[in-house]
């Protein structure tokens, strides 16, 4: 990963827990950072149905760290999972909420209301969307297709994650990269816009993952790319502006 970072030009990176390898053993990502604090945080996946759950999660965040990950669709579970509202995850929520623990959901558009009733419970949580939740994007101008993804722009602790899939989407069809990112900063605002590389699991290499994503926004003014690819996840992650 550094080697590819170095090639990339990319100083420091937020590791995620790669569920489909690993499943909630997060010993592979805890250990990097460990190893690297000056180049990676990471970010933890667990069962926020278990029980213990809470006491889970405060034990990768001592071994430092920083973001938590759940994963509800993907290559090895197919459609949407039902239970991001599931009541047994309350506890779960409530610690991300006051711990401020950022969690991203690897999720699809029809997980979204799911979404919408754990923040009408938990306001103050903040929660990624990665792969901006799949949405529809083939459908061009103005994008109803991704209605429910526009919805959530209202609240302010969400936030999306702009990946490979979201860049290529945006060639298919009706789309073009400037009317759909010129969209999602409209919504969002590119404060609440971070890139994600979804290295290694692409095909590409990281400086092409990069190349891909800066040649879809270079429309917007610099400061909106400043933030997509660097502050935002400052923000979200503040290990990653500590040891400079």
């Amino acid at each position: 990963m550094i080697v590819e970072q170095d090639r990339a030009g990319i100083r420091k990176a937020a590791l995620v827990q790669a569920s489909t390898c690993y499943g909630h053993d997060n010993s592979y990502v805890a250990d990097a950072v460990a190893a690297y604090p000056r180049r990676f945080t990471g970010v933890f996946s667990c069962d926020i149905l278990a029980p213990d759950a809470c006491e889970t999660m405060a034990c990768w965040m001592a071994r430092g760290l920083t973001g938590m990950r759940l994963f509800t669709t993907g290559s090895t579970m197919p459609g949407q999972a039902g239970w991001l509202d599931d009541p047994r995850s309350f506890p779960a929520w409530r610690k991300a909420e006051e711990a401020r623990v950022p969690v991203c959901l690897q999720m699809t558009a029809d997980g979204i209301p799911q979404v919408e009733k754990v923040l009408d419970r938990f306001p103050r949580l903040i929660v990624v969307l990665d792969h901006l939740a799949r949405p529809a994007q083939d459908d061009g101008p103005p994008y109803a297709g991704a209605e429910s993804l526009w919805r959530l722009a209202k609240r302010p602790g969400v936030y999306v994650k702009a990946t490979e899939r979201n860049f290529v989407g945006a060639t298919k069809g009706k789309a073009t990269p400037e009317s759909f990112f010129g969209r999602l900063a409209s919504e969002f605002g590119a404060s609440r816009i971070a890139w994600g590389s979804n290295f290694p699991a692409s095909e590409r290499s990281l400086p092409e993952l990069l190349a891909l994503a800066q040649d879809a926004v270079a429309f917007l003014p610099e400061t909106d790319r400043e933030w997509i690819f660097s502050r935002t996840a400052q923000r979200l992650y503040p290990a990653l502006a500590n040891h400079a």
